[in-house]
């Protein structure tokens, strides 16, 4: 079974290497094996029948709504209007621009539902006020990419809605576990900037005055309620997860093109198609994925799985800490979506065999795919948050060093302490 996965995995990463993209070389892999598995014999159109069936979900609707709602909000002045509101806000603690830098993140997250979405949209924003602020130009980039892997874990997130179709769990549960393991990872991000403080020589800012901070609240009032409406409707059951997205993508729609009239029909339009763009390379990875995970069913390596571990006398939370290791392993090479997509269905079968909550490990899997986004090979947020700060790879990954440490610790938290994940689910929606 070991020499398998081993198979399978090479053959992949193999195509990674010539360059495939990540939706084909998924495809290629699962036609390759699907012959070599059944000899030759079976119709191959049973591998575009399972892309199909992939994609043929009605929960996915929420992916390119959500998308194109994080796009509408990047271009519709809402960003300029968080950044002043957090700015007001904290600006005046020590190192107050890296404590805003983290703020408006963690509010920008509850509207994209995405990492690179929040550094291309809020980055820029938050570089130049830092840059203009005299802050060191590499160290500013490091806090605009750790604040930004915020955003797949709080709700709405694209990861996790990914997760809940692919693991067959509930979206409405999964969002809302994200909410405190989110609040854990702005609280220990803005803790370690809090004692870099004591330790950079920075000039600090003076409080705006409660009549401006009131001022900046109500310009950025209309964008934050964006988060509240969304997990309201989902926790009230008037709407799921999915009419959610719509309900958002409305919303941004109403604020962009009526209220503050910062998007043109023209730029509109263009949103539209970068974000058609986007969806179409997502879906293409999810409907790849749901056939690999057909052939790697139909192997039984994830049956073969449970035995081995079922033979062996290991605790769960031995075996949580091997899987977070292997999860961190992946993420280094692959996005957090096309990493759940391969990775869940060979892996819930365990998870169900150790009585572990599908909640609990999505957001596991989730916090540690989101690790992978700032590291290299292939960590997405690291190279787009060098072009927006026009720095090398190298200049960035020095100062980003200590925020991995809050990062792992949030992960080492959600992991052992399950509560922190299904508490409010368990509250708000019921067991």
């Amino acid at each position: 079974m070991i020499t398998t996965i081993i198979s399978y995995a090479a053959l992949l990463f193999g195509l990674f290497l010539f360059g495939i993209p990540v939706g084909y070389a998924i495809a290629l892999t699962s036609l390759i094996l699907f012959f070599i598995t059944t000899g030759g014999t079976a119709d191959p159109a049973i591998i575009l029948q399972r892309m199909f069936d992939g994609a043929d979900n009605f929960t996915l609707l929420a992916v390119p709504i959500f998308i194109l709602t994080g796009n509408l909000m990047n271009t519709a002045g809402i960003t300029r209007r968080l950044f002043n509101f957090a700015s007001a806000l904290v600006g005046h603690f020590r190192l107050g621009l890296a404590q805003v830098n983290i703020v408006v993140s963690m509010i920008f997250s509850g509207m994209s539902g995405s990492a690179t979405v929040d550094v291309a949209a809020i980055g820029q924003v938050e570089m130049k006020a830092m840059l203009d602020a005299k802050y060191d130009r590499n160290y500013s980039a490091a806090v605009t990419a750790a604040s930004a892997t915020v955003g797949p874990i709080v709700p709405p997130s694209i990861p996790l809605v990914i997760f809940g179709i692919v693991a067959q769990a509930s979206v409405a549960r999964l969002l809302v576990g994200g909410i405190i393991p989110g609040i854990i990872m702005c609280f220990m991000l803005m803790s370690l900037v809090a004692i870099q403080a004591r330790f950079k020589v920075h000039k600090k800012e003076k409080f705006v005055g409660f009549r401006k901070l009131w001022d900046a609240f109500r310009k950025a009032f209309f964008p934050s309620l964006t988060p509240i409406v969304l997990l309201g409707g989902i926790l009230s059951g008037i709407f799921t997860p999915t009419e959610a997205a719509v309900i958002a993508l409305a919303y941004s729609m109403i604020l962009g093109l009526l209220v503050y009239r910062e998007i043109g029909l023209k730029q509109f339009f263009k949103i539209v198609k970068d974000s058609m763009r986007w969806t179409a390379e997502v879906m293409i990875i999810i409907a790849s994925a749901n056939a690999f995970s057909y052939i790697v069913i139909s192997a039984q390596i994830p049956q073969a799985l449970v035995q081995m571990v079922s033979g062996l006398i290991i605790d769960k939370w031995l075996i949580l800490l091997i899987i977070n290791l292997s999860l961190l392993i992946i993420g280094c090479f692959l996005g957090p979506v096309p990493a759940i997509t391969i990775t869940a269905p060979i892996l819930m079968p365990l998870i169900h065999h150790l009585g572990i909550s599908p909640i609990h490990f999505g957001l596991i899997m989730v916090m540690n795919l989101v690790l992978g986004l700032l590291t290299p090979p292939v960590g997405l947020v690291l190279f787009v948050t060098s072009r927006v700060a026009q720095i090398h790879l190298g200049q960035l990954l020095r100062p980003l060093l200590p925020f991995y440490i809050p990062l792992l610790l949030t992960l080492v938290l959600i992991t052992y302490v399950p509560s922190i994940v299904t508490f409010l689910p368990n509250f708000l929606i019921g067991k």
